[in-house]
């Protein structure tokens, strides 16, 4: 990946650089003035260093690519690269390379050579372009579950950043304040609501009359001592990437 102005400054004029860029010809053009120095597809790596150099020297990867590089799973298939810039910067969006000014900048980490967001700025970033509520319950339950990050921070990044987009991202978080932590869980939580049980507690330890810990159940109540499961192999298995969480819940039941 390299500027076409950088390219100028190294003695290849201009016109020869889009020359090359036609069908057929040895390069290819990705982006407003950046060119990449062979003609096939780009990989995803390629295009985040494409962008970068669209972004400018501030740019910070965020949203959906950010959290892939973080680990996340629960994510769609997006070739767009979301990047931040200062707010006082002029950079406009173009091709796959989507370009977000802010006064909220946020410190970049570094994940394989490439600036990304931190966590929670990335998993809100990315949801607050989402308008199905249930894929942002599975990243904002992701992140949560693998303890990377709590509901109450992100509440106070969600409420520091744009507020374009933030509702249902601020209702999901509310469901994860309420200790749900799945998909399934929020749906368990609107029947639970249709049907007339008293409060439950979600996802607090219960133990034995000795004390003895005997399983962490999605739902509890306390008073007629009732455990509410909800086997969820989709969720557990791409959260953890193994099926054993899955596995085990047959053995929780059992203890119970």
């Amino acid at each position: 990946m390299i500027r076409v102005s950088t390219l100028v400054q190294l003695g290849v004029p201009d016109y020869t650089s889009y020359r090359r860029c036609q069908p057929g010809g040895p390069w290819r053009w990705l982006l407003p003035g950046i060119i990449m120095l062979s003609n096939g597809q780009p990989t995803p790596r390629q295009r985040v260093e494409a962008a970068l150099l669209h972004g400018g020297p501030d740019a910070v990867v965020t949203g959906v690519e950010a959290a892939r590089r973080h680990g996340m799973r629960q994510l769609p298939t997006d070739e767009t690269v979301h990047m931040l810039i200062p707010h006082d910067q002029h950079v406009r969006s173009a091709g796959f390379a989507l370009v977000e000014r802010t006064i909220h900048l946020p410190e970049p980490v570094v994940r394989n050579g490439i600036r990304v967001a931190p966590l929670d700025r990335a998993v809100l970033d990315a949801v607050r372009r989402w308008r199905r509520i249930d894929p942002v319950r599975a990243l904002l339950a992701e992140a949560v579950q693998q303890g990377r990050v709590v509901p109450t921070d992100l509440m106070l990044e969600l409420d520091g950043i744009s507020r374009r987009g933030s509702a249902l991202p601020r209702q999901v978080l509310h469901e994860l304040e309420l200790g749900l932590r799945s998909v399934a869980e929020t749906h368990g939580l609107a029947v639970w609501r249709k049907s007339g049980l008293p409060s439950a507690q979600w996802n607090v330890p219960v133990h034995d009359a000795k004390g003895a810990f005997v399983a962490m159940p999605d739902a509890w109540w306390d008073d007629v001592a009732l455990a509410w499961e909800i086997d969820s192999y989709d969720w557990h298995f791409n959260a953890k990437t193994t099926p054993e969480p899955w596995r085990a819940t047959p053995g929780t039941r059992a203890r119970a």
